[in-house]
């Protein structure tokens, strides 16, 4: 395990502090994640404003939950499987549908599946999708936008799932309720 402080407003490096007091005026606190990015302030900074435009995509407020929390977990990342089940409930993800993430199982809503299905593949596969696979998440009435918008939010994942396997980053407080380990590795 690498040793990363977990910072917060008052002691964070100089360029991290506006960022960290951001997280905690909307949050109420500063997430494990933040606190450990701010080692970095360049990359606390890029994964907050990286959030703030995913948020922007034309995606559905719960579509863009699952692709985090999908891609959360095809990348095994116990601390945000748990913060993005938590999230996704906030935004009207329903709760068989984030079982079905958090299980590695497909989703009984045909759109959504096709969403996790897509998400999932274009993690597994660093992007290498088939054409097929491309078609599959068209038919289901996805657009090409959306197509970049899942990869926005892979990259997104990206950054905080690599994070929190390096500095094995633990589960906030208010997230523990939703601890996860990924499916065979118990």
């Amino acid at each position: 395990m690498t040793d990363f402080k977990i910072y917060d407003e008052t002691n964070a490096p100089e360029a991290a502090r506006p960022f960290l007091a951001k997280s905690k005026a909307a949050y109420g606190s500063v997430p494990n994640l933040l606190g450990e990015l701010a080692e970095s302030p360049a990359a606390l900074e890029g994964y907050m404003t990286l959030s703030e435009i995913f948020i922007k995509s034309s995606l559905a407020p719960k579509e863009k939950h699952l692709v985090l929390l999908t891609a959360s977990a095809e990348n095994e990342c116990k601390y945000c499987v748990a913060a993005h089940t938590g999230l996704a409930k906030g935004a009207g993800l329903e709760g068989h549908a984030i079982m079905a993430v958090r299980d590695d199982e497909e989703i009984d809503d045909e759109r959504l599946e096709a969403l996790r299905a897509f998400t999932a593949q274009v993690v597994a596969k660093r992007g290498v999708v088939s054409e097929a696979e491309v078609q599959a998440f068209l038919d289901a009435g996805y657009t090409r936008a959306n197509i970049l918008e899942v990869i926005l939010g892979v990259a997104l994942k990206t950054l905080s799932n690599y994070t929190n396997h390096i500095a094995e980053t633990p589960v906030d407080a208010g997230f523990a309720i939703n601890k996860w380990t990924p499916p065979g590795k118990d």
